[in-house]
């Protein structure tokens, strides 16, 4: 086949070599040592130097044949060589799919993630959309444009959480006390109209209790277009109430105040514990408040460059552990933070 001798020698040896390899080591030593630096067709295409022109080509044209067929050869075995091996592995490492599997224990979704989720989706199908806005606020999203004066009791150092920042001079840094400001800063930066609500959390001066908490969440919700009127307002909460705590439950509004809204009101439901009647869990009342809620003052709208003329809205918050009490009917708000397995799990 091959007419140079040096050639004809190597081409045996090789067809030896290859028939003999047996695993992927050995085919990779052939490849060094015929096509490597030394390798033995490396030798013979250097050598055609000395050859005369006519053998130099014939025997480069060879050499290159025979170096072309190697590679391929090599490719050829390996791709072999490793498809046995990986069935062989196969075989080996076959699964019984008769055992039985481990259990391996899994997290779930808090009861409080479930409650802001459910209301989520409840503004979501009104067609609002989620806001979200830094926890640690400035004095002035959090109280003075939410027209909220210097002397109103919640910005005392018993109700607000107030941080200092060295070498800044500021004093006006706080933890949000409500998810508000939210509603400021989306009102700076988009046009009306505007449908929004802003869960989050909010942080207070509170000793913890069965019923307050230093942190807790709060959902607020914000509606600024033309023409809402306080029937809009009860439209909106009593489809929530209902969606949340089924639709056999009554709603009530009572009057309030609240600094950011006028007229104010706080929102009840019925008592799901006596169906209205009166007992233990509503003080007698037959009554369960949920949130508070009113018209956006015109004075807000000012701060946020609304025309107060043109655009009118409605406001509202509620506080999700709140919620959740009252909707599961568990009876201390810290058992939603003691992490007790023996609770969450019912939920």
């Amino acid at each position: 086949m091959l007419s140079h001798p040096g050639l004809g020698a190597v081409y045996r040896k090789l067809k030896e070599e290859l028939a003999g390899a047996a695993d992927a080591r050995r085919l990779e030593e052939i490849r060094v040592a015929y096509l490597g630096r030394k390798g033995a067709i490396t030798a013979v295409l250097q050598g055609i130097k000395e050859l005369s022109p006519e053998e130099r080509r014939s025997t480069g044209r060879l050499a290159n044949l025979l170096k072309q067929g190697l590679e391929e050869e090599l490719a050829s075995r390996l791709e072999g060589i490793r498809r046995r091996e990986l069935e062989e592995s196969l075989r080996r490492e076959r699964l019984d799919i008769s055992l039985p599997g481990r259990h391996i224990p899994y997290g779930t979704r808090h009861l409080l993630s479930s409650i802001i989720e459910e209301i989520e989706d409840i503004f979501i199908g009104l067609g609002y959309r989620v806001a979200e806005g830094p926890e640690v606020e400035l004095d002035y999203y959090n109280f003075e444009a939410l027209n909220t004066p210097d002397w109103h009791p919640s910005k005392s150092l018993q109700d607000t959480f107030y941080v200092e920042l060295p070498g800044s001079g500021r004093s006006d840094v706080l933890l949000r006390t409500h998810t508000s400001p939210v509603q400021i800063r989306v009102m700076e930066s988009t046009p009306p109209p505007v449908y929004i609500i802003a869960p989050g959390k909010a942080y207070r001066h509170d000793v913890p209790d069965a019923t307050h908490s230093p942190m807790f969440h709060q959902v607020e919700g914000l509606a600024v277009d033309e023409g809402i009127s306080l029937g809009d307002l009860k439209g909106t909460l009593e489809t929530f109430a209902k969606r949340m705590f089924g639709e056999d439950r009554k709603v009530r509004f009572r009057p309030h105040f609240f600094p950011f809204t006028e007229p104010s009101a706080e929102v009840d439901v019925s008592c799901n514990m006596c169906g209205g009647s009166g007992c233990r869990v509503c003080k007698g009342t037959g009554w369960l408040e949920i949130l508070g809620a009113g018209m956006v003052d015109p004075n807000v709208f000012a701060y946020v460059g609304y025309d107060p003329e043109k655009w009118s809205g409605f406001a509202f918050g509620m506080g999700v552990e709140r919620i959740a009490l009252l909707k599961y009917g568990v009876p201390d708000i810290r058992f939603f933070f003691d992490n007790d397995l023996r609770l969450l799990r019912q939920y």
